[in-house]
């Protein structure tokens, strides 16, 4: 989510008078079929597709998959420990009302790896650190939709696989719903959507698809401000770890009815109403923004050059989003990540309950050093409605503290 605002083929045969020697009928076929799709494995981490890919000649680098964003992006640290040649400096901005001051790259080329021979211009470098720390691990970049327009990029979420199909080939056969797509004004994959409010009429409006946020569903601040949201009898809360570009985002938390995509209707969705008054989610452009926690109910393909996107569910598509939380958001620090710090609690939610305060070293969680553990799954972890023995060291101090999540919203 980073760079926000900067920035069938299908045979008819027909029956006529015309014979068609066979030999003729193998020929076209075969000059029409669409090749195999290259398979691109990928890892997801907090809620994140991240991918391998090269910069010039060097080692496979770890980027993140993101439609809200436009170009490619390199870690500012990693563009300095590969000697790129970086110009000048810009603010970036994304969700948040902040901005982050990075440069222009000029002469770096990125190569996916299984995707030799394909390669991407990289335009900037920009500051991770707060990226790499609520993730707990090293991000060296961000690929966006201009790589992904030169195909069709299926998403299989439960596989663990991208699929780049020849875009002037592909031809769908699938039981999934087309979708129309367009990108904005800063390259974003834009759909039509519409969202209720129990007791309300539908809302209908556009909608940013970003498969880089790890969010579920947020309303941007003009919205929420012009149909009077969230109404007074919704329970909500704090919006809690909310991040992007710009840093924290600010608004509450609750579920509406429904989010309603094409044919596919999604039931209580976990939804931001920001109040942000600059940045992305301060925009009047489109109405919100789809994260990966809805996303990932589906298989996706991402068609650029025939204006849909298609969607299929998968088992997951009736699954509750985030049934039971923590109330804590936790931070990694330290050269391996391995210092695992809450950021943030929120009131009357199960980590006060639990004795947790901000600031708190988390030691071990249910006999598992934090040596053994990663933010990941630590976030797994925190959203299953069980009793969790929690160490933590507050100043000198050791606690033996229990957490059990629960329904918050």
């Amino acid at each position: 989510m980073i760079y926000r605002r900067r920035l069938v083929a299908l045979f008819f045969i027909l029956v006529s008078s015309v014979v068609v020697a066979p030999q003729e009928l193998i020929h076209r076929s075969q000059q029409s079929a669409a090749p195999a799709p290259v398979v691109i494995p990928f890892e997801v981490n907090s809620r994140h597709i991240l991918i391998k890919a090269r910069i010039n000649n060097s080692a496979p680098l770890t980027f993140i998959l993101d439609t809200g964003d436009k170009v490619a992006i390199v870690n500012l640290a990693r563009a300095t420990a590969l000697n790129l040649n970086l110009q000048g400096q810009l603010n970036i901005g994304g969700a948040g009302s902040g901005t982050l001051k990075g440069s222009f790259v000029r002469d770096a080329a990125l190569t996916v790896v299984g995707l030799e021979g394909n390669t991407e211009p990289v335009a900037l470098a920009v500051p991770f650190k707060s990226l790499e720390s609520r993730m707990g691990r090293v991000v060296d970049g961000i690929i966006g939709s201009d790589f992904m327009k030169k195909f069709v990029v299926e998403i299989d979420y439960q596989k663990h696989v991208l699929q780049l199909h020849d875009k002037d080939k592909f031809a769908y056969s699938g039981s999934g719903a087309s979708i129309p797509l367009k990108l904005n004004s800063a390259g974003h994959a834009v759909i039509p959507a519409e969202f209720t409010v129990a007791g309300r009429a539908p809302v209908k409006g556009n909608f940013v698809v970003d498969i880089g946020s790890a969010g579920s569903f947020a309303l941007h601040s003009p919205i929420v401000e012009a149909e009077h949201l969230p109404p007074a009898e919704l329970k909500t809360i704090r919006a809690l770890g909310g991040i992007g570009a710009g840093g924290k985002v600010t608004g509450r938390s609750g579920r509406i009815a429904a989010l309603t995509i094409g044919q596919y209707r999604i039931e209580e969705p976990l939804t931001l109403f920001s109040s942000d008054k600059a940045g992305a989610f301060s925009s009047d452009e489109q109405q919100g923004n789809i994260g990966q926690r809805i996303l990932s109910k589906f298989k996706i393909y991402f068609d650029y050059a025939h204006n849909r996107l298609i969607l299929e569910p998968n088992a997951t598509f009736k699954a509750p989003i985030m049934p039971v939380g923590a109330g804590l958001v936790l931070v990694a620090e330290g050269a391996d990540y391995k210092t695992f710090r809450i950021d943030d609690v929120l009131e009357d939610s199960p980590a006060t309950e639990a004795g947790l305060r901000k600031d708190d070293i988390i030691l071990a969680v249910d006999s598992l050093p934090a040596a053994e553990l990663t933010m990941w799954v630590l976030h797994e972890t925190f959203e299953q409605a069980a009793p969790h023995k929690v160490s933590v060291r507050r100043g000198t101090e050791t606690l033996q503290l229990v957490l059990t999540p629960r329904k918050i919203i």
